[in-house]
């Protein structure tokens, strides 16, 4: 799976680097930066949480 970010429509809220800081970081311009493209079996509930939980459905996975 690959996660896919809507740039236009993240507003930079920190939801989902709560639920997968592994996956998800902003930096100091709070532009939201993905620290992985593929998202491995580990991490996928919590990226699946992230993706759910993203209040303004920025965020969306997508088969490879």
């Amino acid at each position: 799976m690959k996660i896919v970010v809507d740039e236009e429509r993240c507003e930079a809220n920190g939801v989902c680097v709560r639920a997968a800081p592994e996956a998800f970081r902003l930096d100091d311009d709070d532009r939201l930066h993905l620290l992985v493209t593929e998202v491995p079996s580990e991490l996928r509930d919590k990226v699946e949480r992230a993706v759910r939980d993203c209040p303004r459905g920025a965020l969306s996975l997508v088969e490879r």
